[in-house]
């Protein structure tokens, strides 16, 4: 989109424009962090999963 665009909807349809797309980038923002902790996240559980499978006994092999 170009810069005439936002410059006619914004004559056209005053501050309303604005605030839209205000609110839209700050959903995106809030949706751009939530994504970060969960990937953080994931990657904490694959952490944890793989210390707790290395020290669980497998199967054939004597306990410790």
């Amino acid at each position: 989109m170009s810069g005439d665009f936002f410059v006619a909807a914004l004559t056209e349809h005053g501050p309303w424009v604005l605030l839209v797309f205000y609110l839209l980038w700050r959903d995106l923002q809030k949706d751009q962090a939530t994504r970060a902790v969960l990937d953080k996240n994931s990657a904490i559980l694959i952490e944890i999963t793989t210390i707790i499978r290395e020290r669980l006994p497998q199967a054939g092999r004597p306990g410790l």
